[in-house]
């Protein structure tokens, strides 16, 4: 049995998360369960997988599910501190970090220092931390599989392989708004960017997606997880998202992963590897049913933020750090109505102009650049 422990249970990946161990109780045992806010179903979930431990990482919210779980034998803690110290736990195999945004990156960390096995959904560790954190799971001898449907094809990709990738071919859906006219992108409502075409994902991904910020990310993370330069990192806007990635070698062979799109997939892949198992429900790909798949270059006007990224990438230091946290901030104020979809782009490009950049030394240079990002967006915002 592994057991696992489950940062950011109530979200999408961890949904998905427990589904692959409710069709494998032989197999996954759940250790330890945590949320930001939503106790409800935190307790829910506890109850079901018959959880050790949950964690709320709200504090207020603790008496309340306290009180939901009364009657239960289950350890209940709380803070963000206590993600870090439940990692920890002698029993437990894996750590799965499904947590949205920069709050991954402690217990990212906590976790390679507990030199557990990680499966890594929290892209945010790697681009505000990367070099930190791969230097850690070396230091440590820990393996992160990661979860993002790219990055597990690229990891599939190169399983077997003695030479490096000469270039990643990075896919992209497009997002919600790939077809709309340029000149609309402005006046777009949160409510039209969050209906994505393929994916169900959480909201700040979604508008994240639709702007290529998420897909800049990504390619700061296969920068970090696969030793490779951003000139061999070549975006690719593939609508049908059936190849989630492919890698170029020196022969100039190329390796491809396909499958229909399912988050359950580059999850049970991450909690199984290296065997392979029936993920239940998931449909074959049949050529003869999507016989056409097409890819276009990514339009620069319409995803400004691809080319911030690229930029974070190439100067290092903080740079990548001030790019999600500005980027945190714009799509909270996109999403709350106070500015337009194409002011994200130009929050993200001053905040990083903003930035007098040093090398990163330590995690508290990333927390601090953290900060000072933040409040430069805010700021931008509100002038």
């Amino acid at each position: 049995m592994t057991n696992i422990a489950l940062l950011g249970s109530t979200g999408s990946i961890g949904i998905q998360t427990l589904d692959i161990v409710r069709n494998y109780p032989n197999l996954f045992t759940i250790d330890t369960l945590t949320a930001a806010d939503n106790w409800e179903k935190l307790a829910h979930q506890a109850i079901e997988f018959k959880a050790k431990r949950v964690v709320i990482a709200n504090e207020i919210h603790y008496h309340s599910i306290k009180q939901a779980l009364k009657e239960y034998n289950i350890e209940i803690l709380a803070g963000a501190d206590a993600l870090e110290e439940v990692v920890k736990q002698q029993e437990i195999d894996i750590v799965v970090v499904a947590i949205v945004g920069f709050a991954g990156l402690a217990p990212t960390i906590a976790t390679i220092e507990a030199k557990k096995r990680l499966a890594l959904a929290n892209k945010e560790s790697l681009v505000v931390g990367g070099e930190i954190v791969m230097r850690l799971a070396r230091q440590n001898g820990v393996e992160i599989m990661p979860i993002d449907s790219e990055h597990s094809a690229i990891y599939q990709c190169l399983v077997g392989e003695l030479t490096p990738p000469k270039r990643i071919l990075l896919t992209a859906s497009g997002g919600s708004l790939r077809d709309i006219p340029i000149e609309e992108l402005k006046n777009v409502t949160p409510q039209r960017v969050l209906s994505h075409p393929v994916w169900d994902m959480g909201a700040r991904i979604t508008v994240d997606s639709a702007t290529m910020l998420n897909k800049g990310f990504e390619i700061i993370e296969a920068a970090h997880l696969y030793s490779v330069k951003s000139e061999q990192i070549q975006v690719v806007v593939h609508p049908q998202s059936i190849i989630h990635s492919a890698v170029e070698f020196a022969d100039g062979s190329i390796k491809a992963q396909i499958s229909y799109p399912d988050m359950r997939l580059p999850i049970q892949y991450a909690l199984t590897y290296p065997e392979r198992m029936n993920v239940g429900g998931l449909q074959s790909f049949d050529p003869f049913i999507t016989s056409t798949l097409t890819f276009q270059k990514p339009e620069a006007e319409r995803y400004p933020c691809l080319e911030l990224a690229y930029s974070a990438l190439q100067g290092g230091g903080i740079l990548p750090t001030v790019l999600n946290a500005s980027g945190e901030i714009a799509v909270e104020a996109f999403l709350r109505g106070r500015i337009g979809f194409t002011d994200i782009a130009r929050v993200v490009e001053k905040s990083l102009e903003m930035t007098n950049n040093e090398p990163l030394q330590n995690i508290s240079e990333i927390y601090e650049a953290d900060a000072e990002a933040r409040a430069n967006a805010l700021f931008i915002i509100d002038n």
